[in-house]
């Protein structure tokens, strides 16, 4: 930490951080294949261009059916990582002193100032943050690099213009299939010993060529987040994807 934090109680010094991935298991897409598939159907005009942009008001009932299943599998996700968290902190015999939670890819109904042109001062908004994360006046946030990258702690500076949002990570330079044919193992490998990151299962996919360069993702926002702690990977676990036989 570079200094120490009164919101958060951390002193300056170093710190022992787990970081865990989890989303709700296959449970959000299957939900929103679902009401996606259903919204097309309750609007059977569209032309084809655009018929994978039906919408489900919310005033209709599937609507408000879509709206509490998905905040269902958000919870689902949230209980994910507590779990993995709790049965970590208890198995080294550690207890966490801070917990901060990076949810992205997905939808909040939020009170946002409203544009020129319309009336009042805010309007309820619904803000689905595909690749972002909350950055809201004083909320913490985890902004992770790449498996051998660096991941920085942040408090949001509440940017409207931005939608009190930011990257919910370093980003992908290339799709996944590009990575597999692309990178090598031994270029990842590589990598990782010189990063002193010791890698447990992973495929190709994942491998830290793939992702843009997480000081720059950072050093591009600094109108959205400031800056509280950087954390640097020594161990990884992921499952083993293709790409890595």
């Amino acid at each position: 930490m570079p200094q120490d934090d009164a919101e958060t109680g951390l002193k300056a010094g170093s710190y022992l951080a787990l970081l865990s991935h989890s989303g709700s298991r296959a449970v959000g897409f299957k939900i929103a294949n679902h009401y996606s598939k259903l919204a097309m159907e309750l609007h059977p005009k569209l032309d084809s261009a655009v018929r994978h942009l039906a919408w489900l008001p919310l005033d209709w009932q599937p609507g408000q059916e879509y709206w509490l299943s998905m905040e269902l599998a958000g919870r689902y996700a949230a209980a994910n990582h507590e779990v993995i968290h709790q049965r970590v902190a208890k198995a080294v015999g550690l207890k966490a002193i801070l917990s901060v939670e990076n949810h992205h890819n997905f939808a909040w109904i939020e009170m946002i100032p409203a544009p020129a042109g319309f009336q009042g001062n805010e309007r309820k908004v619904f803000v689905h943050r595909k690749g972002a994360t909350p950055a809201g006046t004083g909320v913490l946030g985890i902004i992770p690099g790449s498996m051998g990258d660096p991941g920085y702690l942040v408090r949001g500076k509440g940017n409207t213009n931005a939608l009190n949002s930011a990257s919910h990570g370093a980003g992908r330079a290339m799709g996944r299939k590009q990575a597999i044919h692309s990178i090598t193992k031994t270029e990842r490998d590589r990598y990782l010993k010189e990063h002193g990151v010791t890698l447990l299962g992973g495929g190709l996919d994942e491998a830290p060529q793939a992702y843009k360069p997480i000081e720059q993702v950072i050093a591009a926002q600094s109108e959205l987040i400031d800056i509280l702690g950087k954390f640097a990977p020594l161990m990884v676990r992921m499952s083993d994807e293709p790409g890595d036989d």
